[in-house]
């Protein structure tokens, strides 16, 4: 499995004044991390009256940035930088990585404006146009394996559509139901990408460790992350849903408990990994929970969100950029302090409301301050090492 992180250089030509630009995880890493930043005192101008006019607001913006903005953009900036390695081809740099980076920052001011129609089509635009751009390597080096990386974004697409047009009112459609599709969508490239590198992390990174993978779990675990997403875009609720999501609980906590997570405590950019993906079985026993009523369901929602995504992007955010930057796998005190944050941010967010349901608003406060200092700190902190050629001299 190391070579699935192994990135291919670009050439030596895209390093002089333009690092920002040599690789995919540059733009996108920054963009999404002072994006999720940002985010909380944007929503905080729009609960305030200060944006009186955005085609998206309240809820439905936040919902819809978080995954189509911050959640996409990270995904996007390591499958461009990863599918260079997977296909030996290259992937956007240089004008066309810059002009995908300026759709999704025009995709986020428009959503704040009264543009709808022009708003929709940079949001279903962005994905759409990332599917064809990982997609053109993909097929050219027919590298079959990962086609449904290709697929997934062009889910994200569809998703998106179904959103907006029920938004504009052109489709009997929930405009929620695109967002839970969306959603499911995210949780599956999480579960892939976490059963491919956590352990091959834990073992590289961990003495003595011995993380495992049986197949016919492997493809119990994902198969019903699959059916899940199924149930929700056909609209199925209730007992079916809930069961099909307590079997994937069950599935994904033996998945981890294999990695051996508890070897992993003196070794922050590893453990936060393993930390971060306890949130899925987490989300998904709140999803049955709340399915029969007995939780809210915006819990389990928050438990995907906050804990895993949030989780999952920190951990591999810090540990690619330091990689694919020439410098050390070894997370200082900066990292380990954003990791905290991150996850702090979600277990206030999802067991405060649980346990004292009075303290929901406070809960709320706490964990986007926390989230918002995770984030923060990462922007500050490697706004530098993004923005400038790698330290050991090679491109990228």
């Amino acid at each position: 499995m190391a070579h699935l992180m192994s990135i291919e250089e670009p050439s030596p030509a895209l390093r002089s004044g333009r690092a920002l630009w040599a690789l995919g995880f540059r733009p996108f890493y920054l963009l999404a991390s002072v994006f999720a930043a940002l985010s909380i005192p944007l929503w905080a101008l729009q609960f305030s009256g200060y944006l009186p006019h955005a085609y998206l607001a309240g809820p439905l913006w936040h919902a819809h940035e978080m995954l189509f903005g911050f959640a996409l953009a990270v995904i996007v900036g390591f499958l461009f930088t990863a599918g260079r390695n997977w296909t030996g081809r290259p992937t956007p740099t240089g004008p066309l990585l810059m002009a995908l980076a300026a759709l999704w920052l025009i995709a986020r001011v428009l959503v704040l404006t009264p543009y709808a129609t022009a708003a929709a089509v940079a949001n279903v635009g962005f994905p759409a146009a990332a599917a064809v751009a990982l997609g053109v390597p993909f097929v050219q080096a027919r590298n079959r394996r990962n086609y449904f990386f290709v697929a997934l974004l062009g889910l994200m697409a569809v998703a998106a559509l179904c959103f907006h047009l029920a938004h504009l009112g052109k489709a009997a459609l929930p405009a929620w139901q695109g967002i839970r599709v969306a959603l499911d969508v995210v949780l599956f490239i999480l579960v892939v990408m976490g059963g491919r590198v956590i352990p091959m992390f834990t073992n590289n990174g961990v003495p003595g460790a011995q993380a495992a993978k049986k197949p016919w779990l492997e493809k119990t675990a994902l198969g019903c992350v699959l059916a899940v997403l199924a149930l929700d875009a056909m609209g199925v609720q209730g007992s079916v849903l809930a069961l099909v999501t307590l079997l994937a609980c069950v599935a994904h906590a033996s998945r981890w408990t294999l990695w051996q997570p508890w070897k992993t405590l003196g070794v922050p950019l590893v453990w936060v990994l393993h930390l971060a993906y306890l949130w899925i079985p987490v989300h998904l026993l709140l999803r049955a929970l709340g399915e029969w009523g007995w939780v809210a369901p915006t819990l389990a929602t928050h438990a995907l969100t906050v804990g895993a995504i949030g989780g999952l992007v920190i951990g591999m955010m810090t540990r690619t950029a330091r990689g694919h930057t020439g410098r050390p796998l070894r997370a200082d005190r900066y990292e380990t302090a954003c990791y905290g944050f991150i996850l702090l941010a979600a277990a206030v967010r999802v067991f405060l409301p649980w346990l004292a349901p009075t303290q929901t608003v406070h809960a709320m406060l706490v964990s986007a301050c926390l989230w918002s200092a995770g984030f923060g700190i990462y922007a500050i902190r490697y706004w530098p090492i993004l923005s400038r050629p790698r330290v050991d001299g090679r491109p990228g």
